[in-house]
């Protein structure tokens, strides 16, 4: 049985007229930057995550180095997060001439650890980047009690999280700024790049926009230095389509993480990921732990590619540890919790159209490695 890490053409199949009939609608119009559907999609994402304001770029990269920007990020200022992330996190607070300050995890949701933040401040940092990874949400309270107490900017990094709430809230509004990903394999992909900020700011939104169009806000008429990170049509137009479905797409995420936790709960040395009380997980990965540190991680995902079925590390190096980073001075045991993780961590197979023999066989072949 041959079982992606995820199906983007088993999605595409399951809307297929609709996806068809919105791109034959662009190529219509002839316009394709920022067009129409741009600033309706803007529209809908907003009321979608309970902000003001939505602003449609390249990636999510971009919205990431566009965000710190717009929240007055500048050469030499310090900007905490995660080591445990993708390299894009730090890269834009690299790319803003800034610090990236690393915090260790919490062992069991992988996320940033509050309770460490603040002994990491210093007169020079401005902002915090927690990452919501794999769609669990950060526990945002005490990171925005932080914000608050030292005058610090929250920039939420939604990559893998488009629709997980905290408590109630979308994440992404609850910061000063939430950073979206489109790319093809996210819980919302589009058919190529894409990203978005979202925020109640009408100062921070003004200025993204601003930097997204080379620094303009009226054409050829330039204030700022900015960059060409527009949102095409065609994107906005696909994105559209599939945001309303996002919601069932998400629920049956959330069916297919309960599917795996049952059937996992039987193996003593594999972890199922653990959602706090008050979360409502995205699952974009479905990220196991593998409790026991004489396993080798290599060899069961060797098995199972053998057997048809994907698997990935999300990710096997922290960034404190890699060869871009290394003139910060980290060194291999400053972050325990995060090193334990790139060693331990294994995705699985996640996406709505996952069926349940196709769990259960995933299932099958990691407790056939394990006993034989």
């Amino acid at each position: 049985m041959n079982i992606p890490l995820v199906d983007l053409k088993a999605q595409y199949e399951s809307i297929k007229e609709e996806i068809n009939a919105a791109i034959h609608r662009v190529l219509q119009s002839g316009q394709f930057i920022l067009g129409p559907n741009v600033q309706t999609f803007e529209e809908e994402m907003a009321a979608y995550c309970g902000t003001r304001f939505a602003i449609g770029v390249a990636s999510c990269t971009d919205a990431l180095h566009l965000a710190l920007l717009a929240c007055g990020i500048e050469p030499g200022n310090e900007v905490i997060t995660t080591p445990f992330t993708f390299i894009a996190t730090a890269e834009a607070i690299a790319n803003c001439g800034a610090i990236p300050v690393f915090v260790d995890i919490e062992p069991r949701t992988y996320n940033i650890e509050p309770a460490q933040i603040e002994s990491r401040i210093s007169s020079k940092t401005k902002a915090i980047i927690p990452v919501h990874l794999y769609g669990q949400p950060v526990a945002m309270d005490p990171i925005m009690e932080l914000g608050k107490k030292h005058n610090l900017k929250v920039i939420e990094d939604c990559a893998q999280a488009l629709g997980a709430e905290y408590k109630g809230r979308k994440v992404g509004s609850l910061g000063n700024a939430g950073c979206l990903s489109f790319f093809p394999a996210k819980n919302l992909g589009a058919y190529g790049d894409g990203g978005m900020v979202i925020t109640n700011d009408p100062k921070i939104a003004e200025t993204v926009d601003i930097l997204r169009k080379h620094g303009a806000k009226a054409g050829y008429y330039h204030l700022i230095p900015g960059f060409n990170s527009r949102l095409d049509t065609l994107q906005a137009s696909i994105l559209r389509v599939k945001l309303k479905h996002l919601d069932r797409w998400n629920e049956l995420r959330r069916s297919r993480a309960l599917l795996y936790n049952q059937l996992l709960s039987q193996i003593d040395s594999v972890e199922p990921p653990y959602v706090e009380e008050h979360n409502k997980h995205s699952c974009n990965y479905y990220t196991i732990c593998m409790k026991d540190s004489r396993l080798d991680r290599s060899e069961i995902r060797k098995q199972l590619e053998s057997r048809g079925i994907q698997t990935a590390v999300y990710y096997p190096l922290s960034l404190h540890l890699q060869e871009v980073y290394k003139p910060l001075g980290y060194k291999q045991g400053d972050f325990p919790q995060s090193e334990r993780a790139q060693q331990q961590v294994l995705s699985l197979p996640m996406y709505p159209e996952l069926g349940d023999q196709q769990i259960e066989e995933v299932v099958g072949e990691i407790k056939r490695f394990l006993y034989g």
